[in-house]
C-alpha cells in the first residue's frame, strides 16, 4: 500500500478504480482544503521548475483557480484581476529588469 495524504484532482479516485485498484479518500474541510492547496501550489511549482513543460504549468494554473475558489473568487474574477493589473502595470513579456531607482 502506498500512502499519499495529499490533495489530488477530483477524478483521480475514478481513474484509480477504473484501473482495477482501490483507494481510500477523505474530503477536506474548507480550512484543510486551503492549506492543502497551498502545499499543492508549492509541489506543482517545483514540478514545473524541474520539467518546464506546458502540462506542469497547467497544473499550477489549476491550483491557482482552486485557491481563488477557496477565497470566494471565480476563475473569471481571477482572470479579470490579472487582466486589470496587466493593463495598469504591464505583463512580463518584455523581460524588463529594474536595476535601480533614484
Amino acid at each position: 500500500m502506498k500512502v499519499y495524504n495529499k490533495l489530488v484532482r477530483d477524478k483521480i479516485p475514478e481513474i484509480i478504480k477504473a484501473d482495477g485498484r482501490e483507494c481510500d479518500i477523505d474530503v477536506a474541510t474548507k480550512e484543510e482544503k486551503y492549506e492543502l492547496l497551498e502545499a499543492k501550489l508549492k509541489e506543482e511549482v517545483n514540478e514545473f521548475l524541474e520539467d518546464k513543460n506546458l502540462e506542469e504549468l497547467a497544473d499550477v494554473m489549476e491550483v491557482l483557480f482552486g485557491l481563488a475558489d477557496s477565497l470566494g473568487f471565480s476563475e473569471e474574477e481571477l482572470i479579470k484581476a490579472r487582466d486589470k493589473k496587466r493593463e495598469e502595470r504591464g505583463g512580463f513579456k518584455e523581460g524588463i529588469v529594474l536595476k535601480s531607482t533614484k
